[in-house]
């Protein structure tokens, strides 16, 4: 567990400064980074009718860190995002964004206002508008219906989307309908789509499941763009991808629920009981 967290209490640590970037401080308003951890997960246990698909799971995620999650199907990373997220209650244990935000008392839509966004596998893009159209709808605006009919985008506006157009490989392509990209490239509009809403901690599953080699490769440099601006999730079974964006930051390998082994790709990598459950030989 991180240093900062001992007992279920934040401990201070200076070392965690707060990052800036063009989209603002990545400690917004309401959630509170000052011990520099973003999320924290202790004793989450989510059990199914008995079988536990989360078994007194605890972990961290430092602001501005991109965390890579692997491990074997039916580990409990997806019934871990949906906890984080909402879809799912836990059984017991809790889940704080920050310092004082309790996840498990919120729902969905308030857990995203909050700052938490996820990306399933599939690409979910609104394919009958353009790029451009799509992340204008994604904005974080007011979008009660008198508002809306009269909105009109701000010079300030404009250039931040002009600006995550660049960050996801789509200058040029933003008068193109979104169902006539590639499935990559769709990727990269949904991970816009979510930069346009302005959160604080990004959660991505797959995010290169189907993907070229070539596309997968520019995914990689766009998340290590993403470090340190904002805080990352990446669940992901591709090895030498996670390999790629893992270089400067922790692996957590689950298994039967709970975290199995962590620490940097080498760690992991030839940890024996991951190799064991998850990697071969």
């Amino acid at each position: 567990m991180n240093d900062t967290l001992r007992h279920g209490h934040l401990q201070e640590n200076p070392a965690h400064a707060e990052y800036g970037t063009s989209y603002g401080r990545i400690k917004p308003e309401g959630v509170d980074t000052t011990h520099g951890a973003i999320l924290y997960l202790e004793d989450i246990t989510v059990s199914f009718d008995g079988f536990k698909a989360i078994n007194r799971l605890t972990m961290d995620i430092s602001v501005g860190e991109l965390r890579c999650i692997i491990g074997p199907n039916g580990a409990g990373k997806t019934t871990m995002m949906d906890v984080i997220t909402g879809k799912t209650r836990p059984t017991s244990g809790t889940a704080w964004f920050g310092q004082t935000i309790d996840l498990t008392r919120l729902s969905e839509p308030e857990i995203a206002h909050a700052g938490i966004g996820r990306k399933f596998q599939r690409p979910t893009v609104f394919e009958q508008h353009t790029v451009f159209e799509n992340l204008e709808l994604a904005m974080k605006m007011d979008k009660r219906v008198r508002p809306t009919l009269f909105f009109r985008l701000s010079s300030e506006q404009q250039g931040k989307i002009e600006e995550i157009l660049k960050l996801i490989r789509l200058t040029g392509q933003e008068n193109r309908l979104a169902g006539l990209l590639s499935h990559g490239q769709k990727q990269w509009l949904e991970i816009g789509m979510l930069l346009m809403q302005e959160p604080q901690l990004l959660l991505l599953d797959e995010p290169v499941a189907g993907m070229s080699d070539a596309e997968t490769a520019r995914t990689a440099e766009l998340l290590n763009e993403l470090r340190g601006k904002h805080s990352i999730m990446v669940v992901e079974h591709d090895m030498a991808f996670v390999t790629e964006i893992a270089q400067q930051g922790k692996v957590t390998v689950l298994h039967e629920g709970s975290v199995l082994a962590e620490g940097t790709m080498q760690q992991v990598q030839n940890d024996e009981r991951v190799i064991e459950v998850y990697l071969g030989r």
